[in-house]
């Protein structure tokens, strides 16, 4: 009971995020979890990281009115379907995303504790929310993207190809609200759950022995289709915890549905670099991602000269 009246107290405070005063948590699921776990506990939350969630939120962070675009992006931190890097892959990425006037909305998913079809779901009605309240947040409800991290970008991918797949959905009114993301951004993503997968993630999201079928459905790249949104990738050549071949693979069945994507591969850029400062060229992603997000018009182009 404190934990969900501690939520509600905070989404009550969403006036004041969209004034700057600070930003307000917004519960994905006020009618009820579905799915709840009855030994459900309050998630663990530290400074860094949010593990054992039974509580899905998402945090938002509005761009400054003065450089505000309209455009918006669900944020999807990593960790493997155990845990969320909830500062380096979220926190950090939103203050990125409002410098270049992009609202942000952190994701705090369920993991290892439910399995899919939990993660898709809380990803898909995030998307939901935001469109649905597009005016209330001051975004665009054509400029909705989503950007997730390794196992996050997993999950974001699983919203790109998988938007209106039935197992993300609950029979509840809102999944009458399109969820389809406008754009995709995807960082040493977890793709395949063949023989590239990231092993961890693939246990914790559809168990060590899954049935053929959820392999192939959650193998995004197999997903693909010419309704899947454009795509932006990073990767790095020597990632040694998510190989690169996911992303590989990913940008070549979008290049085959005829999906607008870029992708950019860093000879050296250890997994996990995220938002991490003096890394080398691999920082350089976020200016990439800026200059992809203005030539496809999410942001204004840049004035000549």
């Amino acid at each position: 009971m404190k934990k969900q009246l501690r939520i509600m107290s905070a989404a009550a405070l969403f006036p004041l995020a969209l004034a700057g005063a600070q930003p307000a948590i917004i519960p994905l699921w006020p009618e009820g979890v579905p799915g709840l776990r009855a030994d459900a506990a309050p998630d663990k939350d530290t400074a860094s990281s949010s593990s054992e969630i039974h509580t899905p939120t998402m945090t938002f962070y509005p761009a400054p009115a003065d450089v505000a675009t309209g455009a918006a992006v669900v944020v999807c931190p990593g960790g493997g379907y155990a845990r969320l890097s909830m500062d380096n892959e979220g926190r950090k990425v939103a203050a990125w995303l409002n410098s270049i006037g992009v609202s942000a909305f952190v994701l705090k998913y369920r993991l290892k504790e439910y399995g899919q079809p939990a993660p898709l779901r809380d990803v898909l009605r995030a998307l939901r929310i935001v469109r649905s309240r597009a005016a209330d947040f001051g975004v665009k409800d054509s400029s909705i993207g989503v950007l997730g991290f390794s196992a996050g970008g997993h999950l974001a991918s699983s919203a790109t190809t998988l938007y209106n797949h039935p197992d993300g959905k609950t029979g509840n009114k809102m999944d009458d609200v399109s969820a389809r993301p406008d754009f995709s951004v995807l960082v040493y993503p977890v793709i395949s759950m063949r023989a590239v997968a990231h092993k961890g993630s693939r246990e914790n999201l559809i168990g060590k022995n899954p049935p053929p079928e959820l392999v192939s459905l959650y193998s995004t790249d197999e997903q693909v289709t010419a309704d899947t949104p454009p795509v932006f990738l990073v990767s790095g050549s020597d990632d040694k915890t998510v190989p690169v071949e996911n992303s590989v693979q990913f940008y070549l069945a979008l290049r085959k549905a005829g999906v607008p994507a870029e992708m950019h591969l860093y000879q050296k850029a250890a997994h996990g670099f995220g938002m991490k400062p003096n890394i080398g060229p691999p920082a350089g992603w976020t200016q990439r991602c800026e200059d992809w997000l203005r030539l496809n018009g999410w942001l204004p182009a840049k004035p000549r000269g």
